[in-house]
């Protein structure tokens, strides 16, 4: 890979007597699947042109045990959390953005009473931010016109009420947004949630994944936009399924921004 992105671990800045703006949690997905590394690759490249002071754990880094305690495992799951805990206190952690639902939804719900408070923010969350105080600019050239259709992640949209940030950003982005009939409050889950991701479908006559593609063809769209690594996955899976990938593009809103940005 030709570029160079500035990725500083939070031990590092510590040592040298600094303390991040904010402590980026990679997650599972971003740091191993491969699919989902450009999305962390695509935010981290916002993170750099907005100039945020940032960090990561690195190797101290561990599942949040969401996938654990969705699939029942509550014992694993407290186990991890409470190690993650120890290391995110030690660091004197306040304020954590992750690009998947799944941690943003833990941390900010289930973390609290096992003694994690942090403030949380969605990347999406964050990326309107940094548009708010102005430390990106609004470039709306590359997707002038594009229809997009924007895919609510469950963690995101109906667990936490956040519907209006990702849209904001994709306007921002100069698309068009179409929606989808179930969207929102009555979106559909792409099928990978509460530890879904990690098992086969049951039987059935037609996957969820599938289903929720059907959805968003009905658009007409040329992106289907994402918020979620694991809908990403789900939804591309889907696009595959129905053969479209050569003229429909699953992207996260993190890409989009930054290929909006010419980044």
């Amino acid at each position: 890979m030709s570029e160079t992105l500035k990725v500083p671990t939070i031990a590092d800045l510590m040592a040298a007597g600094k303390t991040p703006e904010i402590l980026f949690w990679v997650g599972s997905a971003g740091s191993y699947d491969d699919r989902a590394k450009k999305i962390t690759r695509a935010f981290v490249k916002i993170l750099n042109k907005a100039n945020v002071d940032f960090a990561v754990l690195g190797t101290e880094e561990s599942s949040t045990g969401d996938a654990a305690k969705r699939a029942g495992n509550e014992f694993l799951f407290q186990m991890q959390a409470v190690t993650n805990i120890e290391v995110l206190n030690a660091y004197k952690v306040k304020k954590i953005v992750t690009a998947d639902p799944h941690s943003y939804n833990t941390f900010k719900n289930e973390y609290p009473e096992l003694g994690g408070n942090y403030e949380v923010l969605h990347h999406t969350q964050f990326i309107k931010q940094l548009f708010d105080e102005g430390r990106i600019k609004p470039a709306t050239t590359t997707y002038k016109g594009t229809r997009v259709t924007f895919h609510d992640p469950c963690y995101l949209g109906r667990a936490n009420g956040v519907y209006e940030v990702p849209r904001d950003l994709l306007k921002l982005a100069g698309i068009e947004l179409v929606e989808m009939k179930r969207h929102k409050r009555t979106s559909l889950c792409c099928g990978a949630g509460g530890a879904q991701m990690f098992k086969e479908p049951e039987k059935g006559d037609k996957d969820v994944n599938v289903l929720r593609t059907e959805d968003a063809l009905k658009t007409n769209p040329e992106i289907i936009a994402t918020g979620c690594p694991y809908c990403n996955t789900m939804m591309t899976d889907g696009i595959k399924f129905k053969e479209k990938e050569s003229e429909i593009a699953v992207l996260d809103i993190a890409e989009i921004i930054a290929n909006s940005q010419d980044l």
